[in-house]
């Protein structure tokens, strides 16, 4: 997939990246000037996201994400705004775990690539 391509296929390529748990490829969709607000936090800048999420990759095994519900708000050629439901289940300290809520992403087309730019997750 290309980062060039629709928002749609930018969406659905950060959801494949973040079910992979590789930190590094996952990073490579996120814009320097980031801002995810999570139910635990609030994380700005690249830096500050890239480890908030990479604790959680740490923190949640055998972890699978799912976006569904998909409801887009807004689509121009250099931004998209999306809202989602959201459900992950996984391993945490041996024990099965759960989770799901709503999510809001904005997405910015900046120097011919999609970057995610910000993200609010909620219970």
């Amino acid at each position: 997939m290309s980062l060039t391509d629709d928002a749609a296929s930018f969406l659905a390529e950060y959801e494949l990246r973040t079910n992979a748990h590789d930190v590094e490829a996952w990073a490579d969709l996120i814009a320097e000037d980031a801002t995810y607000w999570f139910t635990n936090g609030s994380h700005v800048g690249k830096r500050a996201v890239v480890d908030a999420v990479a604790y959680n990759f740490r923190a949640i095994a055998d972890e699978t994400y799912r976006i569904s519900e998909i409801e887009w708000v807004h689509r121009a050629d250099d931004v998209a705004v999306v809202r989602y439901r959201f459900d992950w289940h996984g391993v945490i300290d041996g024990h099965a775990a759960s989770g799901g809520g709503r999510g809001t992403n904005v997405m910015s087309r900046r120097d011919g690539r999609w970057q995610m730019t910000h993200e609010h997750l909620s219970a």
